[in-house]
């Protein structure tokens, strides 16, 4: 199994999404094009595409240009019926990439937040294992419109695009399920005058957060993990067993 993961920044661990791999035996080629790094130029070397989340907007092609390209990556995969993953900033390339409007600034979330199923969710592969409503860790501003065909899987009060699917096993999360407590704690030593502005007082609540919330998050976001896993594994298996 072979996994190409785009970067948008720096710092962008992969947590639970890091360990289901990890349990597959994935081989995993990282790519940084915010740093400069030439994306893949194909589908074929790999069975599957994630892209991450990043500071900037999915709009950003003055900064960073290589934006509309990943866009139109993220479409071949899905289009080549290669499993593919957008999460945060990466959701919002997605549904870029199949000509939903981006709104920018209009739904901000920080810290552990409930997320429900919508009807379609309750049903879906991904999230079957995560109960009508779960906790999980929110960072963003922006969201978007659901694009033409996706299956609408999850919303809450703020975000009502909280997760979507296109096709067999394309992916946008709104949310940071590989956001384990680890991956937590590490953005809150790193980013401390971010997140005071973002979220005044947060930091201050840290330690009653992380233990009211880390666990059921954590546990929520490796169901999810390996769940988009195993949608690799479908795809990986699927000509084995033609052949046989």
């Amino acid at each position: 199994m072979r996994v190409a993961i785009v970067e948008n920044m720096n710092n962008t661990p992969l947590g639970a999404l890091g360990i289901a791999l990890e349990e597959a035996g994935a081989e995993i080629r990282l790519f940084r094009p915010w740093d400069g790094e030439a994306l893949p130029n194909d589908t074929l070397s790999y069975d599957a595409l994630v892209v991450l989340g990043g500071e900037q907007s999915a709009r950003d092609d003055e900064t960073h240009p290589y934006l509309p390209e990943l866009a139109r990556l993220m479409r071949r995969f899905e289009r080549d019926d290669k499993a593919v993953l957008g999460i945060c900033l990466g959701s919002q390339l997605l549904a870029r990439a199949y000509e939903a409007e981006n709104l920018l600034g209009t739904a901000h979330e920080f810290g552990w937040k409930t997320v429900g199923l919508t009807d379609e969710g309750r049903a879906d592969a991904l999230l079957a294992d995560v109960g009508d409503e779960f906790t999980i860790f929110e960072w963003h501003s922006d969201t978007f419109a659901l694009p033409a065909g996706a299956v609408h899987l999850a919303t809450n009060g703020v975000t009502r695009n909280q997760a979507f699917r296109i096709g067999r096993a394309t992916y946008g999360t709104q949310f940071h399920f590989e956001a384990n407590a680890a991956v937590v704690d590490r953005w809150r030593s790193e980013f401390q005058e971010t997140i005071e502005r973002k979220e005044p007082g947060w930091l201050e609540k840290y330690p009653e957060l992380v233990a009211k919330h880390a666990a059921a998050a954590e546990t929520a976001g490796l169901a999810i993990a390996r769940a988009w896993v195993r949608t690799i594994e479908a795809q990986v298996e699927r000509p084995q067993a033609a052949e046989a």
